[in-house]
């Protein structure tokens, strides 16, 4: 399989978890979505949200990056993504989504390139319309008006969403001819250092890389996992797991907050546990709530990459509209090799 479906499988699984991002009360969650099956749209209010407890004041013109949205900051009860749709992504993934684009019509990666084009979109009014912006962003949109150049201005961050944008970026590298593992880790490396520049999210920015070039070869996901002897990863813990209802793994044993380790090692329950079957990975890890955002963009990069997104998925993602370029192949249901 290729990269092309990792990155796919990362916007799908973001999409889906959406609604349910950063609920920790499973009750609440429950009543709000029931039985989840597709993309749906944010309810309001959010009963966990802790937005009120949040002021973002820009310190200039090149910090402005909430826009319109600034006024619904401090303010409770607020969803994180109160203005998306269904289908649509978090402000990580349209970033993912942007930086596939920008790499495809270069035709290669260069990171001071990147970041000025980050730069670029975050500033403009109206180029994303996600209510929430993730500690990173902020912070690094402090430091870049106080004068840092954009090459220092990231942060010692170590969130799971500094893997947010990895299968976007490995993507559109192999689109452009690059597929040395080698090279797809130093250029991984350096995105992820420039934004969460943290020995955990380095590692994990590491793993996640790693995981996915070997899936290209079309080994099996749980051989692969036991294979590269990740650190931190037990294959004795994944066989007991997957044994267990999932919010007794994730949200009794394992946190479903947004911190590295941990958070990567809940992902990957969810990739060993599912590691045939897409829509029970993602459906799975949105319904356990916490940080199932950018858990989503691991699982779901893994599992697309060994085994294709189903065609039910893409259909109502609004990210394939905007797509240049995009080659899936689907081994789940049928060939679906075209371009967007």
């Amino acid at each position: 399989m290729s990269l092309q479906n990792a990155f796919i499988g990362s916007l799908v699984a973001d999409s889906v978890a959406m609604p349910m991002h950063w609920y920790y009360d499973v009750n609440a969650l429950d009543a709000d979505y029931g039985s989840v099956t597709g993309y749906l749209p944010p309810r309001s209010p959010h009963p966990d949200s802790i937005l009120w407890r949040s002021i973002y004041a820009a310190n200039g013109p090149k910090a402005d990056i909430l826009h319109e949205q600034k006024e619904f900051w401090g303010k409770r009860g607020i969803h994180y993504h109160q203005s998306l749709k269904a289908g649509e992504n978090t402000l990580n993934l349209q970033l993912s989504t942007e930086l596939y684009r920008h790499i495809l019509l270069r035709g290669e990666f260069k990171l001071e390139a990147w970041l000025r084009r980050y730069a670029e979109v975050m500033l403009t009014p109206g180029w994303h319309n996600d209510t929430y912006a993730e500690e990173y962003h902020r912070a690094f949109f402090q430091n870049y008006a106080s004068g840092k150049p954009l090459l220092s201005c990231g942060i010692k961050d170590y969130h799971i969403g500094a893997l947010s944008m990895i299968p976007g970026l490995l993507a559109g590298l192999e689109a452009t001819g690059t597929t040395e593992p080698s090279t797809l880790l130093e250029s991984v490396l350096s995105l992820v250092r420039s934004t969460h520049n943290h020995p955990d999210s380095l590692r994990a920015a590491t793993d996640l890389t790693r995981l996915l070039c070997a899936l290209t070869s079309g080994d099996s996901i749980q051989e692969t996992i036991s294979q590269l002897s990740l650190p931190g990863v037990s294959i004795k813990k994944l066989l007991k797991w997957e044994k267990l209802e999932d919010r007794r793994v994730v949200g009794d044993t394992l946190s479903t907050a947004c911190y590295l380790p941990e958070s990567f090692l809940a992902s990957l329950h969810f990739a060993w546990k599912y590691h045939d079957d897409f829509s029970a990975a993602v459906l799975a890890n949105a319904r356990v709530g916490g940080d199932n955002c950018h858990r989503g963009v691991v699982l779901g990069s893994i599992v697309a990459c060994s085994h294709g997104v189903p065609e039910q998925w893409l259909e109502g993602l609004s990210a394939l509209s905007t797509m240049p370029s995009l080659n899936l192949c689907d081994t789940v249901s049928q060939d679906l090799n075209r371009a967007i």
